[in-house]
């Protein structure tokens, strides 16, 4: 029996362009028959550590404007809802923390994309137990018990872990698709990243 190829996808809340491969990225894998390694990452670390306070879209008003009217026409594209978030880069880190239960368990993808279209369609902030609660209850998980694992010491040096692995493997933005020692960078490279996965 064959066993599907995998495809790491390492993604941050915050990001506008992982939103559009997070909505997007689990009906096409099936289609290749790949499977999805969801790596939620703290991106604000890594652009620390380029020496960057924030998003260059907020640094680079030219790059952000362009960047808010091609998210507008993408979500367009894809059949995506799309409102720009009054807030942005929006901080999420418990929804990162959450993010990582749930990739261990298997509910990473659900949850994603209810917590990325929060933030994208509904202009809500994420990065609080009522929101979080909310979307883990949808699913119907047992939020209390999930919330309070994510917060656990090791649950929080885990995250904090999994972004120096990012570091380490040459991640500078997101989102980003890794298979194997290839690395393949933008929302716009998904249809790329699952080909070479299921070729591999």
């Amino acid at each position: 029996m064959h066993t599907a190829n995998t495809l790491e996808f390492w993604f941050d809340f915050g990001s506008n362009y992982s939103y559009l491969s997070a909505m997007r990225i689990e009906a096409l894998a099936r289609e290749k028959n790949v499977e999805i390694i969801w790596k939620p990452f703290l991106l604000g670390v890594v652009f620390q550590a380029l020496g960057w306070e924030t998003s260059p879209f907020v640094l680079q008003k030219l790059k952000g404007d362009y960047a808010w009217r091609d998210m507008a026409r993408l979500c367009e594209k894809y059949g995506l809802p799309w409102r720009q978030p009054t807030s942005f880069p929006r901080t999420a880190l418990l929804t990162m923390r959450v993010a990582l239960i749930g990739a261990d368990q298997g509910w990473a993808a659900a949850f994603t994309r209810r917590m990325m279209t929060m933030n994208f369609a509904e202009d809500r902030d994420i990065d609080n137990a009522t929101a979080v609660s909310e979307a883990l209850t949808e699913l119907g998980l047992d939020a209390p018990a999930i919330l309070a694992l994510a917060l656990t010491n090791e649950n929080k040096l885990r995250l904090r872990r999994q972004t120096e692995q990012a570091q380490a493997r040459g991640l500078f933005g997101a989102p980003n698709f890794i298979s194997g020692d290839e690395l393949f960078w933008g929302n716009d490279r998904l249809e790329d990243a699952l080909a070479w996965a299921a070729n591999k």
